[in-house]
């Protein structure tokens, strides 16, 4: 098998296996120090023996073997051998459940019973998303766990000292092992409230990808790509939930207008701009047939409201040809479902391309006084392309420097002294 091929492997199995070893012996820690060391020997067998029927069933052998090792030289954990024997009387595990989507998921009524488990990514996803850690170290822990990224790829993904991220993930294992915090799927009565976590810790590693916060790229495509991979794995495990769904449609909708996001020199290109032909149009299908699943069925949640606005843009040959009635009647009910002033902000934009400048301008100054909004760039560009559309330089070049101290990205900042120069 090609390294290319084996990598592949290892990129899919990793997930599993690290969370059918922290569902078995309990410790984040040690589930993943073994799983690297099952990779490590695959690392050395599998070139000159060739790769096993059953890869995951081969690195999930050798890995428990691995951590009964660890768990036999350690005294501290006699209490939880007696456990491990009666687990090595047991037959070794089935092949994994069906997560082709096709089964039967949470929310379909019937919930999972003894002898139908979800995939146990799952309780890892629900585990690193538990609302009791912190946002940022939700986020963390998920590309560390999840997405399999090492500590210094997460700390540059955020644009922090590795040291710092350490510390992070550190803090979290910390927190759920003195929280006691369960590795386990949320019961069909607590699952409304504790998806949304899930879905957001995806949805935020996909943002700082689609949009870095800072640095020298506009884009981190490897972090949204892992995003989309992390959304693609809940749709499969969660396929009777309409806002898996609508994530994963509103991500293929936006990344599908990555090449284009960019020119030759990296700077950022407006929707307006792009050349519409370097769009994804086979992500742009999938993602439009996704929408129609999470609008279907009942009301409809803010990721699926977000992917059809995304959706309508995607849909339309040009600016002018976007339906932004339609797009505007759904920001009106995404501030509903999730009032934020940057909803606010992006349906003052849509207002302003419905009824004009002057119209979304005035809904834009309207927001002024939230304080949430003085490090938000976008809301100073917003306002500065207004102001230009009507002739207004002097203040439209003040809302460009303003948005200049904000931004973080050097693209963003080379395209605003651009505007500022015009």
């Amino acid at each position: 098998m090609a390294a290319e091929a084996v990598e592949a492997v290892f990129r899919e199995e990793r997930g599993l296996l690290l969370a059918s070893l922290v569902r078995r012996f309990g410790d984040l820690d040690l589930a993943e120090e073994v799983t690297s060391e099952a990779i490590e020997a695959a690392l050395r067998h599998w070139p000159a023996e060739g790769v096993p029927a059953r890869p995951g069933a081969w690195l999930l052998t050798t890995a428990r073997r691995r951590a009964v090792d660890r768990l036999r030289r350690d005294q501290a954990y006699a209490a939880r051998l007696a456990v491990l024997a009666a687990d090595a009387e047991r037959a070794e595990p089935a092949p994994g459940p069906d997560v082709s989507g096709s089964g039967q998921g949470f929310g379909s009524g019937s919930g999972f019973g003894s002898d139908e488990l979800p995939d146990e990514r799952l309780q890892l996803f629900f585990t690193c998303a538990h609302p009791a850690l912190a946002a940022e170290d939700r986020t963390a822990l998920t590309l560390r766990c999840l997405a399999g990224l090492t500590t210094p790829e997460v700390a540059r993904a955020f644009l922090v000292p590795t040291a710092t991220m350490a510390q992070r993930i550190v803090r979290a294992k910390k927190k759920i092992r003195e929280a006691r915090i369960p590795f386990r799927v949320p019961g069909p009565d607590e699952l409304p409230g504790r998806l949304p976590g899930v879905l957001q810790v995806v949805y935020s590693v996909f943002t700082e990808g689609y949009a870095a916060s800072s640095g020298p790229r506009l884009q981190r495509l490897d972090l949204a790509e892992e995003a989309i991979r992390l959304a693609r794995i809940l749709r499969r495990l969660l396929p009777a939930e309409r806002e898996s769904a609508g994530l994963l449609a509103l991500l293929l909708l936006v990344h599908a207008r990555r090449d284009a996001r960019t020119g030759p020199e990296g700077e950022p290109v407006l929707l307006e701009d792009q050349d519409r032909g370097r769009w994804d149009r086979p992500m742009i299908e999938e993602g439009r047939a996704l929408v129609v699943r999470a609008l279907t069925g009942g009301p409809a949640g803010p990721y699926g409201v977000q992917a059809a606005i995304a959706a309508l843009h995607d849909e339309a040959t040009d600016v002018a040809a976007t339906d932004w009635p339609q797009i505007v009647a759904l920001y009106d009910v995404l501030r509903t479902l999730t009032p934020s002033p940057v909803v606010e902000v992006n349906r003052a934009v849509a207002v302003a391309m419905r009824d004009g400048p002057g119209a979304g301008l005035a809904l834009l100054d309207a927001l002024a006084g939230e304080p949430r909004l003085r490090a938000y760039p976008p809301y100073a560009v917003a306002r500065g392309d207004l102001l230009g559309r009507l002739g207004r330089d002097g203040e439209a070049a003040a809302a460009y420097r303003e948005a200049l101290e904000l931004t973080g990205t050097e693209p963003e900042r080379a395209a605003l002294r651009r505007k500022l120069g015009e």
